[in-house]
């Protein structure tokens, strides 16, 4: 049986606060890891290799065992359910998931639409609140709905506001707060143990000393 350990990390912010946290855990990144244009990375000298992908990827790439551990936000892992264990909070790229709309917008009788990336976050948000809405799912831009007339209100992931604010949105509740999770095939983690475990402690480890 291999050693290597196989990992799936999203492409951008998650990708650079995820390596800085292995290198703070003593993992021998080199730097030519940082130029994540490749899309696989070996990194033979800690037995480890790399598969850049899209965040919704991440997740699917796990549970089908051709990554052996994924980080993955906690947004998708509740808008995607899949067999894989979530074994810690990394406590990176911190954001919210929250709703938004228009100022002053006056909700109609009929129920008003709301677009999203997580239709499955959405519906069960609203449902708990009692209120019946009309999901539309959008890949991308979602702040464009409301400025379109497509939906009165999104939800989407809101990090700094800045983008909301750009363009003439605000935040009306906040749903849900979100961090990135290491997530686990469960087959690699009864195959692999003894390095999943190695590497949950030594992250642990710089994640409860304040990174």
């Amino acid at each position: 049986m291999s050693s290597t350990l196989t990992i799936a990390m999203p492409k951008g912010r998650i990708f650079e606060e995820a390596a800085e946290l292995l290198r703070k855990a003593n993992y021998n990144l080199p730097p030519e890891f940082d130029d994540n244009r490749k899309l696989i990375i070996d990194v033979p000298e800690e037995n480890m290799r790399f598969i850049l992908a899209k965040p919704m990827d991440v997740v699917t790439y796990v549970e089908h065992g051709v990554a052996d551990l994924g980080i993955a936000g906690k947004d998708t892992m509740l808008e995607e359910d899949r067999d894989v264990y979530e074994v810690l909070d990394l406590k990176i790229s911190a954001c919210h998931l929250a709703v938004a709309g228009l100022p002053n917008t006056k909700l109609g009788s009929v129920a008003p639409k709301v677009a999203t990336k997580y239709p499955k976050v959405a519906s069960s948000y609203f449902r708990e609140q009692g209120e019946q809405v009309e999901i539309i799912k959008l890949n991308g831009s979602i702040e464009l709905a409301p400025l379109i007339g497509l939906a009165e209100r999104i939800v989407d992931i809101v990090s700094t506001g800045q983008t909301l604010k750009e363009n003439g949105l605000v935040e009306l509740e906040r749903i849900v707060d979100i961090t990135s999770r290491l997530i686990v095939n469960p087959v690699s983690y009864r195959m692999k143990d003894q390095y999943i475990d190695d590497m949950v402690e030594r992250l642990s480890t710089v994640i409860e000393g304040g990174n």
